[in-house]
């Protein structure tokens, strides 16, 4: 049975005062960036339009306690996988966790869908990145609050950490949620749906964690155990270290997202670092339905893209047995010429297939071992994959190298394909 929390607190008209420096960020213009007359008119406007309109609220809880395991995490009952989070647990000896849920509201949303309706594309943008400035603020109000409550009672907080981050896959979003709602009968501010897939509705919504420990001493500047390095709140009493680094997103960007990044106005007028008149050796209908279908992005702060795509096929023995494979890319920036960074595959979540493989029967480590050494084309621009000559094996299954580089290919293909017709190529 859940226990009654400990530490709760709703805000439902929380104070905005979402800093300029971290707007422009966001924005993506260079730090101490001045704002064309332009772009200034743009950001104003965002700006009075959500503080007129704009509904953000915050709720958090404790956890009631917290169980680290080796390679796992438990909260209020429910076991969660995340490294990061995990060793940050075990090196701070974590005793409880403090679950946070924040939204920027469903209006900044409608309205920017709106803008974007009435061919207002700079509206449109500069909203949706005020929307996403907003949370990170909402974010950093709850961290001053939590740091606070544990500073007063011989406590410390520790850095948080989001499903969707590096090694906490954002299918997990569910999961958190529900124990973040708990069966306490607090009403929330506002309504807020996750998806199977782990998205928000609204988006411009968190669900993130902040452990706690007793042993402040273990909460030191250059431990990496630090929340003040991340967190932007100006005149903290409650500081340990400046501020350094922002903190990490995980927002999927979707098909309006994408088209928006031609109107951003710190485009460059250099040449497309993606061939937009590419010829694939996959079809343009396949292609247009993968990426709509399958693929799924990611945008940081700091302008690189994560590609995640979910394979589906069959075993080539075994009658045929459904196989399914996530595949993870991750690019660079554009202006560094969207190289491949990390690229690796592996059987989804739940896929029992991939055992059935006559490749895998044989030799089970040696075959995953293959899997994971296969990183074609890392460090290279994804343009290359234009040019990049591989065996032609449409084969559903994994067993044959020329088969996985063919996958690999297309994969690259559809990812190239969705950058290239509806980003800033």
């Amino acid at each position: 049975m859940e226990s009654k929390p400990t530490f709760e607190f709703t805000d439902k008209a929380p104070q905005l005062n979402v800093q300029e420096a971290e707007y422009l960020r966001l924005l993506g213009f260079p730090k101490d960036h001045a704002l064309t007359e332009r772009s200034r008119e743009l950001a104003t406007w965002a700006r009075n339009w959500y503080a007129e309109h704009g509904r953000p609220w915050i709720y958090a809880r404790s956890a009631g306690g917290v169980g680290i395991e080796a390679d796992k995490i438990h909260l209020s009952g429910a076991e969660f996988s995340s490294e990061r989070l995990q060793s940050q647990f075990a090196a701070a000896q974590a005793h409880d966790a403090v679950l946070v849920a924040v939204s920027a509201g469903k209006e900044c949303e409608e309205k920017a869908r709106q803008c974007w309706q009435e061919g207002k594309p700079d509206e449109y943008f500069f909203l949706e990145m005020y929307g996403s400035a907003v949370v990170e603020h909402l974010v950093t109000h709850a961290a001053g609050n939590i740091c606070a409550r544990a500073e007063q009672n011989g406590m410390a907080a520790l850095p948080h950490y989001s499903p969707g981050y590096t090694g906490w896959p954002v299918s997990d979003q569910p999961k958190l949620w529900s124990i973040i709602r708990g069966n306490n009968g607090t009403p929330f501010p506002a309504d807020l749906d996750v998806m199977e897939t782990g998205m928000l509705r609204p988006k411009k919504s968190l669900l993130t964690v902040f452990g706690l420990t007793r042993h402040p001493e273990k909460v030191a500047p250059g431990s990496k155990l630090v929340p003040c390095e991340n967190c932007s709140l100006p005149n903290c009493n409650y500081r340990r270290a400046p501020y350094c680094d922002f903190m990490p997103q995980a927002e999927t960007v979707g098909r309006l997202v994408l088209d928006a990044l031609e109107t951003i106005e710190t485009k460059t007028a250099t040449a497309p670092v993606l061939d937009k008149l590419a010829r694939y050796s996959v079809n343009a209908r396949a292609l247009r339905k993968w990426s709509e279908e399958r693929l799924q992005l990611e945008v940081a702060s700091d302008g690189f893209i994560t590609a995640r795509f979910r394979y589906e096929g069959t075993t080539c023995s075994n009658f045929g047995r459904p196989i399914q494979y996530d595949y993870q890319v991750r690019l660079t920036p554009r202006a560094q010429g969207y190289r491949i960074t990390e690229a690796h595959s592996t059987p989804a979540d739940g896929d029992t297939g991939h055992a059935q493989q006559c490749e895998f029967l044989k030799d089970p480590d040696g075959f995953m071992s293959r899997l994971t050494a296969e990183k074609p084309l890392l460090g290279r621009p994804l343009n290359d994959v234009l040019t990049w000559k591989r065996p032609v094996n449409p084969a559903g299954c994994f067993c044959e190298a020329g088969s996985r580089e063919h996958k690999w290919g297309m994969i690259f293909e559809v990812i190239h394909f969705a950058l290239a017709q509806k980003g800033s190529a």
